[in-house]
């Protein structure tokens, strides 16, 4: 019973920590995943990962496959277009009703900031994963934990499509300079422009993945 009580609170939070490295870039559609590695890796039981695999499993973003173990999903176009979706709808609302001192401009301004850095080192990875820290910034200008959490799900469904794509650079170079023009709009007290900016950002990188997708 206490190990059941043990894996029941445990599985949650490994799930979340699974999730933030889907997020990261760290794991990659149609990886294979193994148990021992992450049992050592996070120090928890095979019981308590398997029951985080079933969540995340249920979520969408693993998939198992009888007598082949546990693998990352793979998106499809279908999931693009519905992700990009959302997208528009929390994002741009989130920053067009934005508080231009909500604290988490500054996160947004340390994205941009580590991004142009990664860009000069022509490190894309850290590009995408600083571009993914910005967005979730602007959700958090909603002040809303239940739209964090369902955020966190489309985000790493998000990085699994940017993860099928063989031109990190094309996929995040634009975006860096884009992004910091809708945070200096926010920071001017155009909250509104900037979500307009916003939208028309996400019109062009939908139409970049689903370009670079349909090549795949």
């Amino acid at each position: 019973m206490a190990e059941t009580v043990t894996t029941a609170a445990l599985a949650p939070r490994l799930a979340e920590a699974i999730r933030d490295r889907l997020i990261s870039g760290d794991l990659k559609p149609g990886q294979r995943l193994s148990e021992a590695a992450l049992s050592a890796d996070f120090e928890v039981s095979r019981n308590s990962l398997r029951e985080a695999f079933r969540l995340l499993t249920k979520d969408g973003l693993l998939q198992h496959e009888p007598n082949r173990g546990v693998f990352v999903a793979t998106p499809s176009m279908a999931s693009i277009i519905d992700i990009y979706r959302v997208r528009r709808l929390v994002e741009c609302q989130a920053l067009a009703n934005a508080y231009p001192n909500h604290p988490a401009v500054q996160r947004m301004r340390a994205a941009v900031d580590a991004a142009r850095a990664g860009s000069h080192k022509n490190d894309w990875t850290a590009v995408g994963s600083e571009n993914m820290k910005f967005h979730a910034a602007i959700v958090d200008l909603a002040d809303s934990q239940r739209l964090n959490g369902f955020y966190a799900q489309i985000a790493a469904e998000l990085r699994l499509s940017f993860g099928l794509l063989k031109e990190p650079e094309l996929l995040h170079a634009p975006y860096v300079e884009m992004n910091a023009a809708i945070l200096e709009r926010l920071e001017a007290g155009d909250p509104k422009g900037a979500a307009a900016a916003l939208e028309a950002y996400l019109l062009q990188s939908e139409r970049t993945v689903l370009a670079a997708f349909s090549r795949i």
